[in-house]
């Protein structure tokens, strides 16, 4: 496997970005995972809460979410997938199978790091991601936030969805040069300063850089015969079995969902019930939005969900 590896010095002085690097060798050695491990200056009293990003993003999104957490006395895991970030990006773009990102993640989570008892964060592909690991694995995890996410298996009826998704599809193919930094700016509301755009930019100094980021959208599935399906229709057998503590905290300008997370809250027992936050005045990317808000928002389920036992395997 032909990797890529971005130098160091196209992360200097990124603005608000002050975190120390981690690294993991997964896939036997053969690419390397960076993750932040924020971790509270006197004894953890919180919880483990893992950040998972989507694409064309990177842990450079939770920022401003970050900091809240860890002063209210939470550990704060936030990995880069595999094609982004800091992390390895593959010279072959066919490389970036859905298969293989659940392995790497799991690998990195699990195997590495060795966590449990986590509150996931999710948002974009990382619902995409850590939805299915959370299917898997229940037993690592005592509560989960997805933020404008959902789990397609290509069965459902995209609807009004469907331009939207293949305005993304053809997009993400044919626009030269391609700079994530462009849709972080158009899916936010926040008009987001030079130098966040630039970190955005940063991890691909050249196209050579951009597989994974041009490859995600093609991993979506949009019908019922894509190679996943089976798999993340397994998953959702899995979830609408769970009683997990489960919040669904979407932002009423996503350019996605606009708001509406039924296609979660109405599917796994874990959410039933609840009164699911709506952020407002946010768009897609809510963490450049609103990240102080969505940190209060998870710190309050983590409390009000209080530390009993991880959900049974």
């Amino acid at each position: 496997m032909n990797v890529l590896r971005t130098p160091e010095e196209r992360f200097a002085d990124l603005p608000d970005y002050p975190f120390t690097p981690h690294y993991a060798a997964l896939d036997g050695g053969r690419v390397r995972m960076h993750y932040l491990d924020e971790r509270p200056a006197g004894p953890e009293s919180g919880e483990t809460v893992v950040l998972l990003h989507g694409n064309p993003s990177w842990s450079y999104l939770y920022r401003r979410v970050i900091p809240p957490l860890v002063a209210a006395g939470h550990r704060c895991v936030a990995p880069d997938l595999i094609g982004f970030g800091k992390s390895d990006k593959l010279a072959d773009r066919f490389g970036h199978t859905y298969q293989r990102h659940l392995d790497w993640l799991g690998e990195a989570l699990f195997d590495v790091l060795g966590l449990r008892e986590l509150t996931l964060v999710c948002h974009d592909w990382g619902g995409a991601l850590g939805l299915p690991l959370l299917a898997a694995r229940p037993g690592r995890f005592r509560r989960v936030v997805a933020a404008n996410t959902g789990l397609s298996t290509g069965e459902e009826d995209l609807g009004e969805g469907w331009p939207m998704l293949a305005s993304w599809l053809q997009s993400s193919q044919r626009i030269h040069p391609f700079k994530p930094s462009a849709v972080i700016d158009a899916m936010t509301v926040t008009e987001l300063d030079p130098g966040a755009l630039a970190a955005y930019d940063a991890p691909y100094p050249g196209e050579a850089y951009l597989t994974g980021v041009r490859q995600f959208p093609l991993l979506i599935p949009i019908t019922p015969q894509d190679e996943i399906t089976p798999v993340l229709r397994e998953a959702w057998r899995a979830l609408e079995g769970l009683d997990v503590p489960f919040l669904c905290a979407f932002s009423d300008l996503d350019h996605v969902s606009r708001g509406d997370h039924r296609g979660l809250s109405d599917r796994i027992p874990g959410a039933k019930g609840r009164a699911h936050p709506l952020i407002t005045g946010a768009a897609h990317f809510l963490q450049e939005d609103a990240g102080p808000e969505l940190a209060a928002v998870i710190n309050e389920f983590i409390a009000e969900t209080g530390a009993g036992p991880a959900a049974a395997r």
